[in-house]
């Protein structure tokens, strides 16, 4: 007799002040049949008991709390009982950077409360895809240290860049995780690196914060987007959150366009409406990264790269955060390379001083 294999729904504890935000984001999951409220904390200090008593298996938690601040409970939390955690921040700048913190010190999402660009709706869409994400993403140690600033990071020794073809573009995608990611591999591109650009799944606001941080890290230009821009050598440009970007030569020169449009691959900005414009604008003359992060979006655009003649890498499984992304890619045989992490700028230069 057959067996009914019966699935254990996701459990999830809110942790918010807001009984409005905690409100909310309960309702946004109510209707998913694999995922589950499991109960709320109006701060830190409940929230640890509900952990030990409930078990849950993703933890949303607020920044801005009485009694203890969000991310002083994700470094002990993160020390002493590590869980997947996703940040609920609101759209305020000096928010949005202490989001990014957060993901610096073992949150692996980070997702906006509704406000402004960032719509209920929206909310309602996002968080139970986050969610998924969250409960398979493998946790990465924390730094044991404060709060990590740019002066505190330490740069990795230059990489010597060969002459190689001005026409280079590298074009780099990821999801769960992604921001970290994104921070290793740009941080050992040298300042003459080909143009760069990127598409992170993250929320509005939160992209400039983003972009802004690598700018400060990073030996290359680091931007948000704008519609227009000129991609050069040496300049880095991110996908703003809620927005596509697209790649396109015109007069010998590649621009970049910033749209409005649907969601591809349940995304915007989505890594495939990217890379497929990478693949008609560069061709050969493209490098693509396909980096951690849950579902497909990626692998269907890093195959037309790979058939228009670029060269392409996937993380490896065991320094992703999620491997969803670049599995896929691998899956349907887009890659030319599956590398850890830590080689993926070195590996990204060398082609790209020899892409011809």
């Amino acid at each position: 007799m057959e067996q009914k294999v019966v699935e254990r729904k996701i459990k999830v504890l809110i942790v918010d002040d807001s009984a409005i935000v905690r409100k909310l984001l309960g309702e946004a999951l109510a209707a998913e049949t694999d995922i589950e409220v499991v109960g709320t904390a109006p701060d830190p200090y409940v929230a640890r008991d509900k952990i030990l008593s409930l078990r849950p298996d993703v933890l949303t938690l607020d920044i801005e709390m009485p009694r203890m601040d969000g991310i002083t409970f994700l470094k002990k939390l993160m020390k002493f009982h590590p869980m997947p955690v996703i940040i609920i921040s609101s759209l305020g700048q000096a928010s949005s950077k202490i989001a990014l913190e957060a993901l610096q010190h073992g949150a692996v999402d980070v997702l906006a409360k509704p406000g402004g660009p960032y719509s209920v709706g929206e909310l309602q869409h996002d968080l139970p895809h986050k969610v998924r994400a969250a409960a398979h993403a493998r946790l990465q140690r924390a730094p044991a240290q404060g709060p990590v600033v740019a002066a505190a990071v330490a740069r990795p020794p230059p990489i010597s860049l060969p002459p190689g073809n001005p026409s280079a573009v590298i074009a780099i995608g990821a999801s769960t995780g992604g921001t970290e990611a994104i921070r290793e591999v740009l941080m050992g591109i040298p300042a003459s690196s080909p143009g760069i650009v990127v598409v992170q799944h993250i929320p509005p606001v939160f992209s400039t914060a983003f972009a802004n941080r690598l700018n400060d890290l990073c030996r290359i230009q680091v931007k948000e987007a704008v519609d227009g821009d000129r991609l050069t050598p040496g300049l880095a440009l991110v996908a703003p959150g809620n927005f596509h970007m697209t790649l396109a030569k015109r007069g010998g020169e590649y621009r970049v366009s910033v749209q409005d449009g649907p969601r591809v691959c349940y995304q915007r900005p989505a890594v495939d409406v990217l890379f497929e414009s990478v693949a008609t604008a560069a061709g050969r003359d493209a490098i693509g990264a396909l980096l951690t992060g849950m579902g497909a979006d990626g692998a269907q655009g890093m195959l037309k790269m790979k058939r228009a003649g670029a060269k392409t890498i996937a993380q490896d499984e065991a320094s992703c955060i999620v491997f969803g992304m670049p599995r896929e890619a691998i899956r349907m045989g887009a890659v030319d390379q599956i590398l850890p992490l830590n080689r993926i700028a070195s590996e990204l230069i060398a082609w790209s001083a020899v892409a011809v």
